[in-house]
């Protein structure tokens, strides 16, 4: 990989914030996304098929929830609206995706709820209810699995993780290969070219 891209810790692609506006839960949103950040200019298709498809946290849901890759926070918002009880922690290798996302939360009424940091500032002993991604596939197939060899070991025993992966960039791979790593893989959903998984212990 070359290049300015949004998985670099520190882009210097130039900011020039911009407005996002997409609806989720019945809610509209409205976020401050820039350059640098993944899918900067509006709602990624991918993210938008696992917002409406998977099962979002119902109100009772105490969390904690991780929004794995959070960019300028749009799962993050949707999850701390949609589970008000739960704590969100928003993490990215991306310094101005967590500064995106921290003003994205307050925005949205949500800042005492959501904890926004590196990934390595996450406490070891932490374990979260449900994980959500719409994980960098494009950091390579090597970079993914080591991602969620990481991560999908904090999950509660009961917990969730969704994920969302479009077909033609190795969905259909990527559940095969969690299921050879021991998870319960269900495709949950399949809209517009993206697989929605439901992964479990």
């Amino acid at each position: 990989m070359t290049g300015d891209h949004y998985f670099s810790a520190e882009p210097g692609t130039d900011a020039r914030p911009r407005e996002v506006e997409f609806t989720a839960a019945e809610r509209d949103y409205t976020l401050t996304s820039a350059g640098g950040v993944f899918s900067a200019a509006r709602l990624d298709p991918g993210t938008a098929v696992l917002l409406r498809k998977a099962e979002l946290p119902t109100p009772d849901v105490a969390g904690p929830l991780l929004d794995l890759g959070c960019g300028f926070g749009p799962i993050t918002c949707v999850l701390a609206d949609s589970a008000p009880a739960a704590t969100v922690w928003a993490i990215d290798v991306n310094e101005r995706a967590r500064a995106l996302t921290t003003a994205n939360a307050e925005r949205v009424g949500a800042a005492d709820r959501v904890r926004v940091v590196a990934p390595d500032d996450v406490p070891p002993e932490l374990t979260f209810a449900q994980l959500w991604s719409n994980p960098p596939i494009r950091i390579g197939k090597e970079g993914l699995h080591e991602l969620l060899l990481r991560w999908l070991p904090r999950l509660a025993p009961d917990g969730v993780a969704w994920l969302v992966v479009a077909r033609h960039l190795g969905g259909d791979s990527l559940h095969r290969w969690l299921v050879d790593q021991g998870w319960q893989v269900w495709r949950h959903a399949s809209q517009k070219g993206f697989r929605v998984l439901r992964v479990t212990r």
